[in-house]
């Protein structure tokens, strides 16, 4: 881009064809004018008249003419305000030269075109007519082409400076505002614009290529996933060989096999022959052995006989004697026990006697003293031990009482505190239990199998795993594992009660299999292990609808969830789960075991723990045996929360109970230690009452015995019967001598028994010791006949049942193996020759199962891989050169976008540096034109353009100023100046474009008459060296114009009033 783009080198050139200029306007209803007709000349046009004449009218209408909008022209808001007021539409009509070179479709239009916009209330239209009237086009398209073609910009203020912005532009002061002017009148704005929006589609383009490019991106991959398939295909081909190889090695493998099994056989049978004559020399032992014993024992047998009969009779005489010491020996004691209960007699006798001699001599005293004064000494001394008994019996029975109260509250005390240690126990054993419980769960949940059988399910499972090859099929188990509960823990403790041991159950296909599962078990300790025979090829039960019960409760097959069909069916069949219901409650339960009389009903089970069926018209219920659930737990971390704060809770009611038994134990020490002060006292006060009962005894005594008859006949009366106890003691006496002389005669006879007894058991002992030790004898020699007996029946079953067999299933399975070599090397022959193994390289010993584990992983990975790749290498190799192909065509279009996209880069970047060197050209050019027309007054000045900020200063420099400093704001001038230097920057910026028109309203305000004329010179004579048709209006008088063929003046009817 350079300069020739914004202002002609010569315009004269083109003075004569006038292309683009405006011939004639023609206005109707247009605000102010009603029918108004103007002609223009081709050069220069002064319109003036007063103000209100519509001259600023005609500058309006050419805008919208041209395609402005009402806003643009800053007279109006919609273009229905143009119309005229009372008219309902108007009507611009503008003729425009169309001769020369540059005429416009001059084919179609002719040598004029006219523009015509009419305007209504509702809408507007634009037609473009040609030389004739007649109308071409109303698409604003073609309006816009127009306007392009001549570079008729309206909004251009170097086209049309409406008065609106001739003000504007006279009174700002604003730099930005006029770098606006300047940056909008030489086009270089629309030039920004337009670089950039290329930009913008550049970048557009560039997204989009991106765009194309990212979608051959998956078909690069697929080519690449292709390649790595055709060498996949590739290593398949040797894989495969190695099949082949392993195959042809695999049947002479089975061969080979076969001759390991004959030589292992072969020594086998060595073996097991070389056992016969070791077992019959045993069984020859071992029945000599028993001929020997036997004969031992038949002689010790009669040995015992006589032994026998000695003893029999030795052992009845000693019970005879035993019988009569005992008897004497009874007799005895029944002597002892009368002597000693006669002599007690007489000893009463005795004592009795001694009283009454004490009473007489105490009646003897008592008649010496006695007198009247000790009488009434004694009386009192009686009333005053009557009143301390009283009192003493009073206080008595309150501590009596008190001791009953303190008693029982001791009794409580001991129930509250036994009562107390019972709930700790409970307690305790329930905190023990929830514990145990807790470390099962933990247990269970490190393991889940450990709930079905505990650590020894987890030998069994080792054991199974190490002998998995004796199993023709893996056993299932425990069933607990393999079942989940489909509704959460509501059921799980009902389930497990009803199930029981069958979850910790395995199940085997056959009866060989439960052999070896049970020798899985001794070897794990796991000895009373449950095993259920099912066959695992059957499918899922099938139960019809109507034979389970028909109820809304669940049954437990509905809760009980299992991804093995076997074990569902082991539990239809085996426990009935199908027909056992579970109820929410004991009465719900009870409802439907008893009174809804269900068809196929087996039990009904309830959460509460109850078990309730009926059986031949029998209504059965067991108790309750709920226990918390811990094996068929969907989560055991819940339950572990709920149990470690139930032990909680129990923790702190077993503290509560030991402080409370504490607390009761100070309680019943303290009631203890007041029951002993209690006793104490009681019985002190028993001592001292019964004392004094005593002495009031004896003194009742005293006094009774002195009111009696005279003491003379009562002593003689105590004499009397104190001689009578005296011959009553010396009989006794002699029965005593005569039955003492019988308890000598019955010890005498009991010594002398119990000799006879010791003689008789001592001669005898040595005669049953030695029938003893001879019985002894004869149980040793049994038990070693037994013994030997049990060896030679072991040997000679071993011969028969074992060694024998044993060579003969030997015998048979070497000539099975021998058929089997030959049938197998007639396989591998047919194969392949055994020279071709032999020949690749030395047997390396690879048995055939190695081989055939070797042969199904290459098998499953090539039978992976074909189903991974399903096409033929060459298919792959097709595929990959077809898309090769697709994706090469892509590959090059979008490769000739990017150059295309780099081509057009290149350019814009180009177009920008020549539009920053035509900017910095511009800018230069705009002072020399700007200092060019300030000569005319005598006036210098400079523009400095600031393209980063934006910004337009204008620096004047006057010729009366003796500083010579220049002004840099314009506002410093004066209004004429500033008129002046702003008319010089403007018509600087018209000499550096081009346009057909150029119009210009109130130019010259706030000029003084010299300035006014300076300007118009210098207007006029511009515009005539410019060459385009000029517009100039103003209200202002004219005359000082010079006169010209050029120049063509007008003036407007002054306006109505």
């Amino acid at each position: 881009m350079d300069t020739d783009g914004y202002r002609r080198s010569n315009p004269l050139d083109d003075q004569h064809s006038g292309s683009g200029k405006i011939l004639r306007l023609r206005l109707e209803n247009f605000m102010c004018h009603s029918n108004l007709e103007i002609e223009f000349g081709e050069w220069v046009n002064f319109i003036t008249g007063q103000n209100g004449s519509g001259k600023s009218a005609i500058l309006t209408a050419l805008c919208v003419a041209f395609g402005c909008r009402a806003k643009g022209t800053q007279r109006a808001s919609t273009l229905k305000d143009f119309i005229k007021t009372g008219c309902s539409d108007a009507l611009v009509h503008v003729e425009m030269n169309n001769q020369g070179e540059d005429a416009f479709k001059p084919e179609i239009y002719g040598d004029t075109l006219i523009i015509e916009r009419r305007i209504s209330d509702s809408t507007s239209s634009t037609f473009l007519k040609d030389h004739q009237g007649e109308k071409i086009s109303n698409r604003r398209e073609e309006l816009r082409e127009l306007v392009a073609h001549y570079n008729i910009d309206v909004e251009n203020p170097c086209v049309i400076m409406s008065q609106d912005k001739s003000r504007e532009f006279l009174h700002s002061g604003n730099d930005k505002d006029k770098f606006k002017f300047f940056y909008k009148a030489t086009l270089l704005h629309q030039v920004d614009d337009l670089l950039q929006s290329i930009d913008t589609s550049l970048n557009a383009a560039s997204a989009l290529v991106d765009e194309f490019e990212e979608t051959i991106k998956p078909i690069e991959k697929e080519i690449s996933e292709l390649v790595g398939k055709i060498k996949t295909m590739e290593q398949f081909e040797e894989i495969y060989q190695q099949l082949l190889h392993l195959k042809k090695k695999l049947a002479w493998s089975w061969v080979y096999d076969v001759d390991r099994q004959l030589k292992e056989q072969t020594e086998k049978i060595v073996k097991l022959r070389e056992r016969v004559p070791t077992c019959q020399d045993k069984i020859d032992q071992k029945l000599g052995e028993v001929e020997s014993l036997r004969e031992n024992l038949n002689k010790k047998k009669a040995e015992v006989a006589c032994l026998m009969d000695e003893s029999s009779t030795m052992k009845r005489e000693i019970e005879c004697l035993r019988q009569s010491v005992n008897t004497a020996a009874r007799e005895k004691i029944a002597l002892e026990e009368e002597y000693r209960h006669k002599c007690n007699n007489i000893q009463k006798i005795k004592d009795r006697v001694r009283r009454l001699e004490r009473q007489i001599k105490d009646i003897d005293e008592m008649t010496i003293r006695s007198t009247q004064a000790e009488q009434s000494e004694i009386e009192e001394k009686l009333n005053q031990l009557k009143l301390e008994v009283e009192k003493a019996e009073s206080l008595l029975s309150s501590l009596k009482e008190e001791e009953n109260m303190v008693i029982e509250k001791l009794s409580a005390g001991r129930k509250a505190v036994e009562q107390i240690e019972n709930l700790i126990r409970d307690h305790e054993k329930k905190q023990r239990n929830i514990n145990a419980h807790i470390n099962d769960l933990k247990k269970h949940q490190t393991n889940k199998v450990t709930a079905f059988g505990g650590d020894r399910v987890i030998n069994l499972l080792r054991a199974i795993e190490r002998h998995h090859r004796r199993f023709k099929m893996p056993p299932i188990g425990p069933v607990g594992a393999h079942v989940t509960l489909v509704n959460g823990n509501k059921w799980a403790s009902t389930v497990e009660q009803a199930l029981g041991n069958l979850l910790n159950a395995f199940i085997v296909t056959d009866h060989e299999d439960l052999n070896t599962l049970r020798a899985c078990g001794k070897e794990a300790n796991y000895n009373n292990l449950k095993i259920i025979i099912y066959d695992f090829s059957r499918p899922r039960l099938t139960i019809p609808r109507n034979m389970v019960p028909q109820t809304e409760h669940p049954t437990i097959l509905s809760v009980l969830h299992s991804e093995n069909p076997t074990v569902l069916n082991v539990l239809v069949d085996v426990s009935g789960v199908e027909r056992r219901v579970l109820a929410e409650n004991y009465e719900v339960g009870k409802t439907v075991a008893f009174e809804s009389r269900l068809s196929h009903l087996k039990d009904v089970l309830t959460i509460d723990g109850y078990q309730m069926f009926s059986r031949g018209g029998v209504q059965t219920t067991l108790p309750s045996r709920l226990r918390r659930p811990t094996r068929l737990c969907a989560s055991f971390d819940d339950q572990i929360k709920d149990l470690e704060i139930e032990t909680s809770k129990e923790q702190s009611e077993i503290h509560e109970y030991r402080s409370q038994k504490r607390e009761a134990e100070v309680n019943l020490e303290d009631i203890e230690s007041k029951m002993r002060r209690l006793k104490r006292q009681c019985t002190q006060l028993e001592k001292d009452l019964t004392r004094k009962e005593l002495e009031m005894q004896d003194l009742k005594n005293s006094i009774a015995a002195e009111t009696k008859a005279s003491p003379t006949s009562s002593v003689n009366e105590l004499h009397l019967e104190i001689m009578k106890s005296r011959e009553e003691i010396e009989e006794k006496e002699s029965l005593l001598e005569k039955l003492q002389d019988s308890l000598k005669d019955a010890e005498l006879k009991a010594n002398e028994l119990r000799a006879s007894f010791e003689n008789l058991y001592e001669s005898a002992k040595g005669k049953i010791d030695a029938f003893e030790e001879a019985e002894n004898e004869l149980k040793e020699i049994e038990k070693k006949l037994q013994s030997a007996e049990t060896g030679k029946n072991h040997y000679e079953d071993v011969m028969q049942n074992k060694v024998l067999p044993e060579i003969k299933v030997a015998e048979a399975k070497y000539e099975e193996l021998k058929t089997k070599r030959q049938e197998s090397n007639e396989k591998a022959s047919i194969i392949c020759p055994e020279s071709e193994i032999t020949s690749l390289a030395p047997w390396d010993g690879d048995t055939p199962i190695q081989l055939s584990a070797q042969i199904n992983k290459i098998s499953h990975r090539l039978k992976r891989e074909s189903e991974k790749y399903s096409e033929s290498i060459d298919d792959l190799k097709s595929m990959h050169e077809e898309k090769e192909h697709k994706i090469g065509k892509k590959r090059k279009l979008y490769k000739s976008f990017r150059e295309k996209l780099k081509v057009c880069k290149d350019a814009v970047d180009s177009r920008w540096r020549k539009l920053q060197r035509n900017k910095d050209l511009l800018k230069r050019q705009l002072t020399w034109q700007f200092n060019s027309n300030l000569k005319n007054k005598g006036i210098s000045g400079r523009i400095r353009v600031s393209y980063e900020e934006k910004t337009l200063s204008i620096e004047v420099k006057m010729p009366q100023d003796a500083t010579s400093s220049a002004v840099r704001d314009t506002r410093g001038l004066s209004g004429g100046e500033r008129s002046f230097s702003t008319l010089c920057f403007a018509l600087a910026l018209h000499n550096m474009t081009e346009a057909p028109i150029r119009a210009m309203d109130e130019f010259d305000v706030f000029m003084d008459a010299v300035s006014r004329k300076i300007s118009l010179d210098t207007l006029v004579d511009f515009a005539l060296e410019q060459g385009s048709q000029w517009m100039f209006i103003t209200p202002h008088d004219i005359s000082m114009v010079k006169s010209d063929d050029k120049i063509k003046k007008q003036q407007m009817a002054a306006p109505r009033s």
